[in-house]
């Protein structure tokens, strides 16, 4: 059976196979337990298929004894060749077992360990995902359980038959053939040895190609990607000299690589064979000296070949298991990770009226320890009152909304909501009273009635469809031809910006906050539907405490107070008219400067 080709393994991927590491790998077989017994009965299986398969040289070799006339176990071909025929039936008996029963483990086990890490993902907090990429983590998903998968699958039993084929296809050619197996122990190492440095040279050389093909790629990528920048600076000449110079790089060491390469085979066939003819050369010797019959001869090349492929095979499996306690190690990695407090504990739902207080509330992000961002904030919001926070980028307004939140831990102070400190709520419960609607409203790729009744899972149609009106977004959902059923593709790329904020919206009122976040929510909208999302919004905040981020401060001006943050502390604060009086104020000149 041809062997698939593996990749060279990465530099990342390379892990010793010592006691620590191995412990690793061990542990996620913990989750194997459950099905401990079809796994064990899938390992006897394995012992059985190996043993009667390494009963087919033997049987072969007799076959030929009795051809040439010599005493065996049977008295005719016929009986042989029966013999190997039942041989070959029950092997491949016990090989479907093991198949089948690997695979119920393997795909329970793997099934259970996405589960547990994708649960462990979703619970744990910001922190984790502003270290780290949606791919990366996604890979911890796909790529790593995959690397586990084939291990618990394939490499396991692979591991566990050529171990098995390797001791006893030896002790059985020291018990038949003692010559020959002495001959061959002479001669073996040296080719194997020989083979295994030559191959690790070779594949350095490999890995080097994969390189330089990858940063060739990555040219392609990056052009393609930004190719109206490429065209707008007229740089296509430079990217195509660039991309090149990359694949020339690539091609001078995939020749040069190519060349050792031919050499290693040559050397390969070479050698082997050279050894195949020895221990033919000697073995013939031991048949015309008649120490030996043709047929041990033949059982002998046999099982010869059987333990040469199990070594060869042992360098493969070297490697998936290195690959895989790396995958263990990350995987792991992610099930240690410490979740937000609270989060998956029962409470019963708490009924919040929205009485917002920041106590001397000072933060800097954990990416970024040194930047206070927010320094001895301290306002208060009364319940149902409609605030909006105003100021330049980079002044705390998005902070204090993520504070509010618990999306971060706070570095200093605290944060009250009637009178309870929020950092003591059970945070499921908690943010249950708490809607947003963002500038840059995600939806999910399902269909319009999925993602407004995201807001209130289980939601009745009534329910959905009194969302909709109430967010004005009925009279675009009834125009299309699958209603509530219409799929909004990919985050909602098939509608426009302004259903998208009104589906956003119908989410929000079937969550029936208690405080309601508005991050510019009409920032980018035309003036038709800035009105028609506008008079929604209106609709969303009766009776709702409500904080809302604004730029264009023409937005803001029905509010019941303004918030000017400055350098994350509170600058200014009143209504608009109140903060218009100011001539030098910070709002005023905001203002002034957005009216020219």
């Amino acid at each position: 059976m041809a062997k698939q080709v593996k990749e060279p393994l990465k530099e990342e991927e390379k892990r010793k196979l010592n006691k620590a590491n191995l412990k690793n790998l061990l542990r996620v077989f913990t989750f194997m337990m459950p099905y401990k017994g079809i796994f064990i009965f899938g390992l006897v299986a394995l012992a059985f298929s190996t043993v009667t398969l390494l009963a087919f040289p033997r049987l072969c070799g007799m076959l030929l004894d009795i051809a040439d006339g010599k005493p065996s176990y049977f008295d005719t071909i016929d009986q042989a060749a029966l013999a190997l025929i039942l041989i070959l039936l029950v092997q491949a008996i016990f090989s479907f077992i093991r198949v089948y029963t690997f695979a119920i483990v393997t795909e329970r086990s793997m099934g259970s360990i996405r589960k547990t890490i994708y649960e462990k993902i979703i619970w744990l907090p910001l922190t984790f995902f502003d270290n780290r990429r949606v791919g990366e983590i996604m890979s911890r998903l796909t790529s790593d359980i995959a690397t586990l998968q084939d291990t618990f699958s394939t490499t396991l039993a692979e591991l566990l038959r050529q171990l098995l084929t390797l001791i006893l296809g030896t002790a059985i050619l020291f018990y038949m053939t003692p010559d020959l197996a002495v001959f061959m122990l002479l001669t073996f190492p040296v080719l194997v040895i020989s083979a295994l440095i030559f191959g690790k040279f070779i594949r350095k050389l490999s890995s080097k190609t994969q390189d330089r093909l990858a940063a060739a790629n990555v040219i392609v990528e990056e052009s393609l990607q930004s190719i109206p920048i490429v065209k707008a600076f007229t740089n296509e000449a430079f990217e195509t000299k660039r991309y090149a110079n990359a694949i020339e790089e690539s091609m001078r060491v995939a020749i040069y690589s190519a060349r050792y390469r031919g050499l290693f085979i040559s050397f390969v066939i070479f050698v082997i064979f050279s050894g195949i003819v020895a221990v033919g050369w000697h073995g013939a010797s031991l048949v015309q000296a008649k120490t030996t019959t043709t047929g041990e001869l033949f059982s002998f090349v046999l099982y010869t070949t059987f333990i040469g492929a199990s070594i060869a095979g042992l360098g493969d499996i070297y490697t998936q298991i290195q690959r895989s306690i790396g995958a263990s190690e990350r995987v792991l990695n992610i099930l240690h990770e410490t979740e937000e407090i609270t989060s998956r504990t029962f409470a019963p739902p708490i009924k919040l009226h929205g009485g917002i207080r920041f106590n001397n509330v000072s933060f800097a992000y954990p990416t970024r320890p040194d930047n206070t961002v927010l320094n001895e904030l301290n306002f208060e919001i009364r319940p149902g009152e409609k605030v909006a926070l105003i100021g330049r980028s980079g002044s705390g307004k998005s902070t204090i909304i993520n504070l509010l939140l618990r999306f971060y831990p706070l570095s200093n102070g605290t944060i009250t909501i009637d009178g309870q400190d929020i950092d003591g709520l059970n945070l499921s419960a908690y943010r249950h009273n708490l809607g947003i609607v963002p500038q840059e409203v995600i939806l999910f790729g399902g269909t319009i009635r999925e993602n407004i009744a995201y807001g209130k899972p289980g939601a009745t149609e009534a329910e959905v469809q009194e969302a909709a009106r109430k967010a004005n977004a009925l009279e675009f959902i009834e125009r299309f031809d699958d209603k509530f059923e219409t799929l909004v593709g990919e985050r909602g790329v098939k509608l426009s910006g302004g259903q998208r904020q009104r589906i956003a919206i119908a989410r929000a009122i079937l969550k029936d906050p208690a405080i309601l976040i508005l991050d510019e929510a009409t920032s980018s909208l035309d003036a038709h539907t800035e009105v028609l999302v506008q008079e929604a919004l209106e609709k969303l905040m009766e009776g709702r405490t409500t904080i809302i981020i604004a730029h264009r401060l023409s937005t803001i001006k029905k509010t019941d107070r303004i918030f000017v943050i400055q350098d994350g502390a509170l600058a200014e604060t009143g209504s608009h008219a109140e903060l218009t009086q100011h001539e030098n104020g910070i709002y005023s000149t905001l203002l002034k400067l957005q009216l020219q």
